[in-house]
């Protein structure tokens, strides 16, 4: 790459950011669904036009955001995790809570970002495919303590599966961790799920007047997640 090329490319990524970063302050202001490229352009004193250069469409503009809010999520919990797994005394369920808290973390520091990949769907705007391999990551990260728990000395408890349930389980366990049993991937499904239902009720308030301790709260919510997942409290035996 020449020089002037180089130049271009630098100034290009600035635009592309700050266009991003407007797009972000709107979205706290007035939600996805009100979002606007000629809005962006105006506040940041652009031709319309100019714009479309960057982003040729809102849902672009969009799918831009969500994998960027997906990937400042999963780039937390990640860094939790680690930082935790480097501990000598570290064990599944000190991982499993510390991707969990950092999750809840980031929803609280990141509340409007949060609302774009977990709240409400932008009327008529559909995520791309492109948006899947950031939303997949902490959903892999909580997937790889438990494989890592299946792996180790105590495994995994299992809570047995309704037979109708079975043809299902064994769907997505191919889909999902075909290195787990059944009855753990249906278990990291659901707590997968609960976890971010458990955040979206303290982001959007409905804990109100309910909870008010909500970092024990979590915590202890976390801790019973891993537990049905398998990763047992300490001092548990696995199921037989």
């Amino acid at each position: 790459m020449s020089a002037t090329e180089g130049v271009r490319a630098r100034a290009r990524q600035e635009i592309t950011e700050a266009i991003k970063g407007e797009a972000r302050r709107q979205l706290a202001e007035e939600g996805g669904a009100k979002l606007s490229l000629r809005a962006v352009a105006r506040e940041l004193g652009m031709a319309s036009s100019a714009v479309y250069r960057y982003f040729p469409s809102r849902d672009d503009l969009l799918t831009a955001l969500i994998i960027d809010a997906y990937d400042s999520l999963g780039a937390a919990a990640e860094g939790a995790e680690s930082e935790v797994a480097a501990a000598s005394d570290a064990t599944a369920l000190s991982r499993w809570i510390a991707v969990c808290e950092a999750v809840r973390g980031w929803a609280l520091t990141h509340p409007h970002e949060y609302a774009l990949i977990y709240g409400t769907p932008v009327p008529g705007y559909r995520a791309p495919r492109t948006t899947v391999p950031a939303a997949a990551r902490v959903g892999l990260l909580l997937i790889g303590i438990a494989r890592d728990a299946h792996r180790g000395p105590a495994g995994l408890s299992r809570t047995p599966l309704p037979e109708g349930l079975r043809p299902e389980a064994v769907r997505m366990t191919a889909d999902l961790a075909p290195d787990l049993p059944p009855e753990a991937v249906v278990a990291l499904v659901a707590a997968w799920s609960e976890l971010f239902g458990l955040i979206g009720f303290e982001v959007f308030g409905q804990f109100h007047q309910v909870v008010e301790d909500r970092a024990a709260f979590f915590r202890h919510a976390a801790a019973r997640l891993a537990h049905e997942v398998g990763i047992a409290f300490p001092g548990a035996a696995p199921d037989a």
